[in-house]
């Protein structure tokens, strides 16, 4: 079956709000809390994605899903600073793919997509934070990803229990970049 990945604008989300809901309430109660508290309703995500269409007008954030045929098989998205200084890189925020459908490559052609929405807005330099010893930082580590540094205790559990963060970056075009 074929995949793609399509952008969704801010007057797409309420459409989407079922099935991106779902996987966001998948994901977080499936281990991977994306800045959630678990067991997380899906209200809690349906407020979570609808308080992002202001971002999304503005263009201040690009929300990406992709679809095997028509089902939504995952999501990411991309914040790009406006300050004069930051643009020039971008941080890839809450990149998700249905339990069901993981290791079969969809993360890597939807981070892919989102690179490539990066690179045609100019941004060579892309951030994000990640769970150390968590899933998701091996599969960034294997696309290149390298770490900047790690903060300890940065999020916390739901039993209170303290998960140190990495800060990884990825540099697009490293041969343009400064030495």
């Amino acid at each position: 079956m074929s995949r793609r990945v399509c952008p969704i604008g801010s007057t797409q989300i309420e459409d989407l709000l079922p099935a991106l809901a779902g996987l966001l309430a998948e994901t977080v109660n499936g281990g991977d809390p994306l800045g959630f508290l678990p067991p997380v309703s899906v209200v809690e995500c349906r407020n979570y994605w609808l308080s992002l269409r202001g971002e999304l007008r503005a263009g201040s954030r690009l929300l990406f899903g992709v679809w095997i045929g028509d089902r939504l098989a995952g999501s990411g998205q991309l914040a790009l600073p406006r300050w004069p200084n930051a643009r020039h890189r971008a941080e890839v925020n809450k990149l998700l793919v249905a339990t069901a459908l993981r290791g079969q490559g969809i993360g890597r052609f939807l981070l892919g997509a989102i690179h490539d929405a990066a690179q045609q807005r100019g941004r060579t330099l892309l951030l994000l934070h990640t769970r150390r010893g968590g899933r998701a930082e091996q599969f960034y580590r294997g696309l290149g990803y390298r770490e900047a540094g790690m903060i300890p205790g940065y999020a916390v559990g739901p039993g209170g229990e303290a998960f140190d963060s990495l800060l990884l970056y990825h540099r697009l075009r490293e041969e343009q970049q400064a030495p």
